[in-house]
C-alpha cells in the first residue's frame, strides 16, 4: 500500500532504484532466516541466523556504509560490529541495525519481533555505547513539546491527555516490564492511565505510539540506546515525538561517550530526535513475527515464502508496505 507518491532525492539513487527497496531485501532476508527459529526456544540461534543473512544481504547494497549501531564493538560480534564497512560500493552512509528486535519474542513465538535497518547521511546517526537510555514518545498531530522527559509521568500524561481533549482514563501507555519501572507503572496507573507491558522490543513499542489502531498513546521507559536511535529513525518518518537521555552507570562511560558523539553535544543532556537521528532518514523493517506493525513471516503451500516490510522515508513522509513472495527452494542452500 502507498501512501504518498516518492521521488528520491539525487542522494539516494542508486543504480536508478530507490535505496528503501535495497535495504527492503536486507530485512527480509534476516526475516526469513531468523523465522526458522520461531517457537523453537533459542534466541541465540535466531538472532546468529538473522545477523549472518543480514549481514550478506549487504553485499549487494550500493552504498559505503558504516555501521553506527550494530551487534556490538568488534571484539564482541563478528559481524554487523560497530564500525564494520558494508556494502558494495557508493554514498558513504551510517547505518543502524538490529537483525533480529525481539529474540526472545521470536524464540517463545510471540508478537512483535522484527528485523530493522535505518540508513543516513554520514555523521547523522548518534554514535553511542552500548548503554541504557531513558526514552518517551508519542504520535504525530500534537502540539510540540506536548511530552518531557523530565517531567513526572503525571504530568506528561494530564498535558498529553488536554492535547487529544480527552480524559487519562482514556490513554495507554506503553511500557517494558522490568522491575526498574515498577513505579512508573504505579505512578501512570494511579493517574488513571491504562498500562501495557510488553517483555522485549521496545523499536516496535515506539512506533506504536504513530499508529492509528495500535492503542498505545505514549511509550516511556528505558531501554537500549541503540534500539533508541533506531526508534529515533522511525519517529522522524512518522512525524512523532521523541527525547532520549542517555543513562551512566561509571565516569568512564560518560568519558568514552564523549569520544563518540558530536563534539556539539554532552553526553548528559537530553537528546532530542534529530540530536539521535538527523538529516534525511530511511527506516525499513520486516515482520518475523505478526504484530501491530507487520505481519509475520509465512510459509505458503505453494512453496513460497511471504514477508510483510514497512519502507518509510523522513524527506518525504513516505511511508510503504509491502508483501513479498519468496520462492523457497529447499536444496539451494
Amino acid at each position: 500500500m502507498i501512501h504518498k507518491a516518492d521521488t528520491p532525492s539525487p542522494s539516494y539513487r542508486v543504480t536508478g532504484r530507490n535505496l528503501g527497496l535495497e535495504l527492503a531485501r536486507v530485512t527480509e532476508a534476516a526475516a526469513i532466516a531468523s523465522a526458522h527459529w520461531t517457537g523453537r526456544g533459542d534466541k541465540n540461534a535466531a538472532d546468529g541466523a538473522a545477523v549472518a543473512a543480514m549481514r550478506t544481504a549487504f553485499d549487494t547494497v550500493a552504498i559505503s556504509g558504516t555501521v553506527r549501531i550494530g551487534e556490538g564493538e568488534m571484539d564482541e560480534a563478528p559481524m554487523l560490529y560497530i564500525g564494520e564497512q558494508v556494502g558494495c560500493g557508493g554514498p558513504a552512509m551510517d547505518i543502524a541495525v538490529d537483525p533480529l528486535e525481539g529474540t526472545n519474542l521470536c524464540a517463545r513465538s510471540l508478537p512483535n519481533a522484527i528485523t530493522v535497518v535505518a540508513l543516513a547521511e554520514k555523521g547523522c546517526f548518534l554514535h553511542a555505547p552500548d548503554i541504557y537510555m531513558q526514552k518517551i514518545a508519542v504520535g504525530p498531530g500534537l502540539p510540540e513539546g506536548v511530552v518531557d522527559i523530565n517531567a513526572s509521568i503525571n504530568t506528561n500524561l494530564t498535558n498529553l491527555a488536554q492535547a487529544k481533549k480527552c480524559s487519562i482514563s482514556d490513554l495507554t501507555l506503553c511500557a517494558l516490564e522490568r522491575e526498574r519501572h515498577n513505579d512508573l507503572v504505579a505512578y501512570a496507573r494511579e493517574a488513571g492511565a491504562r498500562v501495557r507491558l510488553l517483555s522485549d522490543g521496545d523499536v516496535a513499542a515506539v512506533i506504536a505510539t504513530c499508529l492509528p489502531n495500535s492503542g498505545v498513546d505514549i511509550y516511556a521507559g528505558s531501554g537500549g540506546a541503540p534500539e533508541g536511535v533506531l526508534a529515533a529513525a522511525a519517529i522522524r518518518c512518522l512525524n512523532g515525538q521523541m527525547q532520549g537521555r542517555l543513562i551512566f552507570e561509571t565516569e568512564d562511560q560518560i568519558t568514552r561517550t564523549r569520544g563518540m558523539i558530536r563534539p556539539d553535544l554532552d553526553p548528559t543532556q537530553t537528546l532530542s530526535l534529530t540530536d539521535m537521528a538527523a538529516g534525511p532518514v530511511f527506516f525499513c523493517a520486516t515482520g518475523v513475527t505478526s504484530g501491530d506493525l507487520l505481519k509475520g513471516v509465512e510459509h505458503l503451500n505453494n512453496g513460497y515464502i511471504r514477508t510483510h516490510s514497512v519502507m518509510m522515508r523522513s524527506e518525504s513522509g513516505t511511508i510503504r508496505y509491502m508483501d513479498a513472495y519468496h520462492h523457497f527452494d529447499p536444496h539451494r542452500a
